[in-house]
């Protein structure tokens, strides 16, 4: 058969990348092709369908047989509807400064959600006991908002990763003072593909109680999910999604994606990809007088500082945002189709405006 004619055209440059977000990414030919083996016919809407069942096994086989996935369109809403599911009305969360879902979720999660995130100032983005133990407190005090969950993100907004032991001792602190841990795992693939561990390892095995799991950052077209890693720790689940507009009708659509992804090592190739170019891009920005990197590059993100003139000019070549443009800060992100040639032009063009 033919394939069907379409009046669309293409009003982009295909070969043309940046390193500005994954999310700039497009979708993975392996999870293309998934769509349209989910298309056709007709299948039960809001995730009663064959393809949401058969996430449920694959997920299960990540994260342990009491796994439970809710997928969702975005990031934003996987944490607001994973943060409802274990807070009271008058419960808050202690997150990182730096946090995503402090900084990068336009309120949403206190606006949305009804919570009060409690932050804390870190040097790289990740909590520790020691930390949490700023915002951990008053829960009897009726003026303030009581502390509840710990959230944290793997990795870090800053690009840095905890490890499984770091992540143990979080959760045991967290539970020893009656409060949850959600992990944000936007970027998770990235995680456990550094650490090469299984995501588990840093996850269901350690006491995370739910998880805000990614597929768009890692080559998916849209969709994320919701994982309930300890079913005591959580409730009204369907409804939270429903009532967070994150009810999908043709969640085969979303749940093939994932599955796709996740069901056997495509998850994990991408993102070893995505890290070793980030890793190539650090090596290459080493070599260039002036410019300083920031954190350690753990995943795939390179955080750098140069002269703000010199950003200003590199962006009209590729894209890229600043992280604090006062300090002359930016960002620069890998993705898992970002090739060799890209970093290595990349390189090349910083160099050449540093000599400017």
């Amino acid at each position: 058969m033919n394939p069907p004619k379409t009046d669309a055209r293409r009003h982009h440059d295909p070969d043309v990348r940046g390193f500005a977000s994954d999310n700039y990414a497009g979708a993975h030919p392996e999870v293309l092709a998934a769509l349209a083996l989910a298309n056709g016919g007709h299948q039960i809407a809001y995730g009663e369908d064959d393809y949401t069942a058969s996430l449920q096994q694959v997920i299960r086989g990540h994260f342990g047989p009491t796994a439970e996935a809710f997928p969702v369109f975005n990031g934003t809403g996987a944490n607001v509807v994973a943060l409802q599911a274990i807070t009271d009305r008058w419960g808050a969360v202690i997150c990182a400064e730096s946090a995503h879902i402090n900084v990068d979720e336009g309120g949403a999660p206190e606006r949305m959600g009804g919570l009060k995130l409690l932050t804390v100032p870190t040097p790289d983005g990740k909590l520790t006991p020691e930390l949490i133990d700023k915002q951990a407190f008053g829960w009897d005090d009726e003026h303030r908002a009581m502390p509840q969950v710990v959230s944290i993100a793997q990795n870090t907004e800053l690009g840095t990763l905890y490890t499984p032991d770091e992540i143990r001792a979080i959760c045991e602190h967290a539970h020893g003072l009656g409060m949850k841990v959600h992990l944000d795992g936007s970027r998770i693939s990235n995680a456990a593909a550094s650490l090469d561990v299984p995501m588990r390892t840093f996850t269901n095995a350690v006491g995370v109680d739910i998880l805000s799991l990614g597929g768009t950052k890692n080559g998916a077209l849209f969709g994320e999910a919701v994982v309930v890693l300890n079913q005591d720790a959580v409730s009204h689940m369907k409804h939270l999604r429903k009532l967070s507009m994150q009810l999908a009708s043709k969640m085969r659509f979303v749940s093939v994606q994932l599955e796709a992804l996740l069901a056997k090592d495509l998850w994990l190739r991408n993102a070893r990809h995505a890290n070793e170019m980030a890793q190539r891009l650090a090596e290459g920005v080493r070599a260039v007088h002036g410019v300083e990197i920031l954190h350690p590059v753990q995943a795939n993100a390179v955080f750098a500082r140069l002269p703000h003139d010199v950003s200003e000019r590199l962006q009209k070549q590729y894209r890229f945002y600043f992280w604090d443009e006062a300090a002359g800060d930016v960002r620069w992100m890998c993705a898992f189709d970002t090739r060799e040639e890209d970093v290595d032009g990349f390189v090349a063009a910083l160099k050449e405006e540093m000599a400017r």
